[in-house]
């Protein structure tokens, strides 16, 4: 019978993940390790010859099953580190990525700190999901006046317990379709959102993890992918003050649609792009004329 101590159950586990096309096997092994016996990955190899009790073996492999069912290791573990902060993410809530940090960090820019509360601007969210940008937003800018909705009541109530947590500034939350939500509230210095935009036709291509496990409403832009892209250009205008700028997260090839929607109102006056750190589009900004 196998002595499973912490360093031969990484080590099978790593192979076990090879052979079935899981990503990042030692990582994820590690992560999975860790959390079933409620210790940091550096403590697996501090204690790496301590022998696992059958209970913990029992509890590790049934997530090991999970993750060979394609199911996320956000889901798996309940959390998902994003910009500087870990948010607790489940089943119906779309996972925060990396990509998605260059958003939070060219709203930082644009915000910049708050010293004098008459200078506080108000900064709205749309589809705010686990609530990742917005609280981000909050913690790193603190002072200004943050809104989020979503139309999911699950991603809102992720939202609002994540900003209870990990957030000292304010944050009201809404529920409802786009700007439906936030009629009382209709002027914005600063609207950001990383809407859907995955054409509906390439959903069933996707990781498994993503098409079958994450929630459609936050993946799924419509026919080309930017449906909900266009609702935004379209009421955000009636919702900035003069100058006011959007950040909209987008595909690495919809630049040139983007720009057109963007270009087909008069109220915007200057639309730039950027790219993420893997040199991709990822990010349009659109400015309200003065």
């Amino acid at each position: 019978m196998i002595d499973w101590t912490i360093i031969k159950i990484l080590a099978w586990t790593e192979s076990y993940f090879t052979q079935h096309c899981v990503d990042s096997p030692r990582l994820t092994a590690e992560i999975l390790l860790g959390f079933s016996l409620g210790i940091q990955r550096l403590d697996l190899y501090l204690q790496h010859d301590r022998p696992l009790e059958k209970k913990e073996l029992a509890q590790y492999r049934a997530l090991i099953k999970r993750r060979i069912a394609r199911e996320p290791v956000a889901y798996i573990t309940g959390e998902k580190g994003f910009y500087e902060s870990n948010f607790q993410v489940n089943q119906g809530v779309l996972i925060p990525r990396p990509d998605t940090e260059i958003l939070v960090e060219t709203a930082i820019d644009l915000l910049g700190p708050c010293t004098d509360p008459s200078g506080a601007k108000k900064v709205l969210e749309l589809g705010v999901g686990s609530g990742a940008i917005v609280v981000s937003l909050a913690k790193a800018c603190p002072g200004h006046a943050y809104f989020g909705c979503d139309l999911s009541f699950v991603a809102l109530t992720s939202a609002i317990e994540n900003a209870a947590t990990l957030s000292e500034t304010p944050i009201r939350f809404f529920q409802g379709d786009w700007f439906d939500a936030v009629q009382n509230q209709t002027i914005f210095d600063l609207i950001v959102s990383n809407p859907p935009y995955i054409p509906t036709k390439e959903i069933q291509g996707l990781a498994p993890e993503i098409k079958t496990h994450e929630p459609r409403l936050a993946l799924d832009g419509g026919t080309d992918g930017l449906d909900s892209i266009r609702t935004i250009l379209e009421n955000a205008r009636h919702h900035l003050v003069p100058g006011g700028q959007v950040l909209i997260e987008m595909g690495y090839d919809q630049a040139e649609q983007v720009a057109s929607i963007a270009n087909a109102f008069v109220e915007y006056e200057t639309i730039e792009f950027i790219k993420d750190l893997a040199g991709h589009t990822r990010l349009a900004k659109v400015k309200k004329i003065n």
